[in-house]
């Protein structure tokens, strides 16, 4: 008999990239004989994954401005999936925490209740929009819970120090590829002319939302040193600012006299353009000063995009420097410019490294595998 999995993910579409990461998990599930049925929001269209239940009873949980109203869906949504998937049969309930707060304490609660069994996948330990989330809710949703999923080693320390949880119910399942989801462009010239990139320079690419924790003043400041070496580079900057203004930047950008070295697209990017951003770069740089797991790094890769990180400790599990991507020393500015220089100097190396980075992410990160290890995880349920 399959076993029946309900992912209820409120979530979804709204504002990120993450239901690609719901769509290929569904898919390498359902590809090795898992049953599943998707619980999601209506800002997200069905995948149409042959053999995926989808349903959208969330409806258009994040349209009203009342954050009330927005709770009070929240839980209706939550009720009815849980009862629907409980009712057809599904025994484990799968839920993606990027933070905890009462809601995601109803939704364990809810399904204890009716005696399922719980998997957290834990994407952010620690959540970076709240400095003060309730330890309470934090002990409790972990003791309610039946299986913990995390992205990697570091991850997987950092929730121990967070919690009780015996070690043995943590499994670490790597962050997917997004290769089923994408259409990678390859005339660099179409896309550049389509998002007004010039045509002669040689471009970095800094992609995602904008937080304080992605370091983008530690690739400004580097970006002087990389202009008296490289001074046909212009930095892209693509993503909108989270929560925070843009003016800490823009006096970096103004005190350096970097404004002819940086075009700003700080705004939501969509779908339809994200591929041509890739397409347009020639090096992707994540300065990030703290993170568990980084969507973005993966989706280079899967762009099959040259892609230089800081040396933290996630992202140095999947990258080995000047095998299948660049590292640099985190919070260095010095040590971005030096490797930014190296690495525009040789060409011949950065497609080496580029090639591998994709093969690297066909392999290791496709679903085939992510799906074989989640449901290895929920055989120990």
């Amino acid at each position: 008999m399959k076993r029946k999995v309900a992912i209820i993910d409120p979530l979804g579409a709204h504002g990120s990239s993450h239901h690609f990461y719901l769509f290929g998990q569904a898919q390498g599930l359902t590809n090795i004989g898992v049953d599943v049925s998707l619980y999601t929001n209506k800002e997200t269209d069905n995948p149409k994954i042959s053999g995926l239940e989808f349903y959208q009873f969330y409806g258009f949980l994040f349209s009203s401005k009342f954050k009330l109203l927005n709770g009070i869906k929240y839980i209706l949504g939550s009720i009815r999936s849980v009862f629907h998937a409980r009712i057809m049969g599904c025994s484990v309930f799968h839920f993606h925490i990027f933070y905890t707060n009462i809601f995601i304490f109803f939704n364990v609660c809810l399904v204890k209740i009716l005696w399922g069994k719980v998997v957290l996948t834990i994407h952010d330990v620690n959540s970076f929009a709240s400095k003060n989330e309730n330890s309470i809710l934090i002990t409790w949703i972990y003791k309610l819970t039946d299986l913990v999923l995390t992205h990697n080693e570091f991850s997987k320390i950092e929730i121990l120090k967070l919690s009780k949880i015996d070690t043995k119910k943590i499994r670490i399942i790597p962050h997917g590829n997004y290769i089923p989801f994408i259409s990678i462009q390859n005339d660099k010239i179409a896309s550049r002319n389509r998002l007004k990139i010039p045509l002669n320079k040689k471009i970095l690419l800094f992609f995602g939302m904008i937080k304080k924790v992605k370091g983008l003043e530690i690739l400004l400041n580097s970006l002087k040193s990389v202009i008296e070496k490289n001074p046909d580079v212009l930095l892209v900057i693509a993503g909108r600012v989270w929560e925070n203004d843009f003016s800490p930047y823009q006096k970096i950008i103004k005190e350096n006299d970097l404004q002819e070295y940086c075009l700003l697209h700080t705004k939501f990017i969509e779908n339809k353009d994200v591929p041509h951003y890739y397409c347009a770069s020639d090096l992707v740089v994540l300065p990030y000063k703290k993170i568990y797991q980084s969507g973005v790094l993966m989706m280079t890769l899967s762009f099959e995009k040259g892609v230089l990180t800081s040396n933290l400790p996630p992202l140095k599990e999947i990258l080995k420097d000047n095998e299948n991507g660049f590292l640099f020393e985190s919070e260095n500015p010095t040590s971005l410019a030096d490797k930014i220089n190296s690495v525009l100097s040789d060409e011949k190396q950065l497609e080496r490294v580029r090639k591998n980075g994709a093969e690297l992410i066909k392999t290791k990160y496709s679903w085939e595998e992510i799906g074989k290890k989640t449901k290895d995880a929920y055989q120990t349920l």
